[in-house]
């Protein structure tokens, strides 16, 4: 009988879902929410990390910030009326920048464009022209058909990529593109009738906790990466002011995937970090995705860890919470088998040739109960930060 009280297997059974339960409760009370137990298994071993930039790293709000005129041919009102004529049936974030700042114009800020812009404007709203055939263009940028002064024009805007694919030549404003990219903005090239007209140009600023966040990561040892559809010297210079050393630039969307798997190929333990739409099938194929609580819904969908607050230096305590969820797991199951192995053979009378001991059944029941508790009690300590 006290053979087979002693032997129940309680404190191994409570030594895993005990802890998970314990530090998943401790995680949310953080803001981090956890889908399963096994994301959190595989955290602490995470030896590298994709982040995508717009509305992660930064804060993806962006601002309109230069507008471009080239030849003189139009002046920057018009620039920017075509730009944002375009860009009125877009969602993307650039475009919601050029709209938003079109629709203030008569309104009194400090942006820093008004100066030069209302010198041009008048004081009421610019009037947008019809847009007919609107189509995004994965990656690069938008096409469609405005209509101007009864006339039907074919207008594009959108990056270097897809100036190229139209078979145009941008060395002329080279000069002034790169200028602006290199101080982290993203450009946009306006064609109008297969001629470049001008440029604007929109800024998205890092999150306070961004540099702290990779500097966090970079002592835990691990591998930093930032991905993003930004030309090489824009993603370059936001890369710069970050910390991050690791950068893959020009990444269409359908391709973030394939970035992570061939990281992953390397053998490395991947985490995606994201919170668009189009970083759904890169947190997929991560190891561990990981959404922002501000980002889309299919990104929260998608992985396997939501930080609720947006906040990146949950990251790093992601990756604490797995490793002292497992060093306590490893600790329960340590202690029961102990326990298993040591007074299994006592509750069976092997001392009791040597010494006439043997173990009362009420004794092996509270043996049993208390070897329980201990395993309760032990992690219940991961509520503590201090561990």
């Amino acid at each position: 009988m006290a053979v087979l009280i002693i032997a129940c297997p309680c404190a191994l059974g409570l030594a895993t879902p005990m802890a998970i339960m314990v530090s998943s409760g401790s995680a949310a009370s953080r803001g981090i929410l956890v889908k399963d137990a096994a994301s959190l298994e595989i955290a602490n071993k995470i030896n590298t990390i994709i982040l995508d930039k717009t509305g992660t790293l930064t804060e993806g709000k962006p601002q309109l910030t230069d507008i471009l005129a080239f030849n003189g041919e139009h002046p920057k009102i018009e620039i920017l009326n075509l730009a944002a004529s375009l860009e009125q049936r877009s969602e993307h974030p650039l475009a919601q920048a050029i709209l938003q700042y079109a629709a203030s114009l008569d309104q009194k800020s400090s942006h820093p464009l008004d100066q030069t812009i209302l010198a041009e404007a008048t004081k009421e709203k610019i009037s947008l022209y019809k847009l007919e055939d609107f189509k995004a263009i994965s990656g690069k940028g938008l096409k469609g058909f405005l209509q101007i002064q009864n006339q039907k024009v074919e207008a594009y805007l959108g990056n270097r990529a897809l100036v190229a694919d139209l078979g145009l030549d941008i060395s002329p404003y080279e000069a002034d593109i790169a200028k602006l990219e290199n101080e982290g903005k993203t450009v946009m090239i306006l064609v109008i009738d297969k001629k470049i007209k001008g440029a604007l140009a929109v800024a998205d600023v890092l999150k306070n906790e961004s540099i702290k966040a990779v500097q966090a990561l970079k002592r835990n040892n691990i591998d930093v990466w930032m991905i993003t559809g930004d030309n090489s010297r824009t993603a370059r210079a936001i890369a710069l002011k970050a910390g991050i050393d690791n950068v893959m630039s020009e990444v269409l969307p359908d391709k973030k995937s394939e970035k992570v798997r061939e990281l992953q190929g390397q053998g490395k333990i991947v985490a995606m970090i994201g919170d668009g739409i189009n970083d759904a099938p890169a947190l997929t194929q991560a190891n561990i995705g990981i959404a922002m609580g501000e980002g889309t819904d299919i990104a929260m969908e998608s992985a396997n860890i939501t930080l609720m607050r947006g906040d990146l230096m949950l990251i790093p305590e992601v990756i604490s919470i797995s490793k002292r969820t497992m060093r306590i797991i490893k600790q329960n199951l340590f202690w029961a088998f102990f326990y298993n192995i040591a007074f299994i053979p006592v509750a069976a009378g092997v001392l009791y040739p040597f010494f006439k001991i043997l173990l009362n059944p009420i004794f092996a029941a509270a043996a049993m109960a208390f070897s329980s508790i201990s395993v309760v009690l032990n992690s219940l300590r991961l509520k503590s930060n201090k561990l």
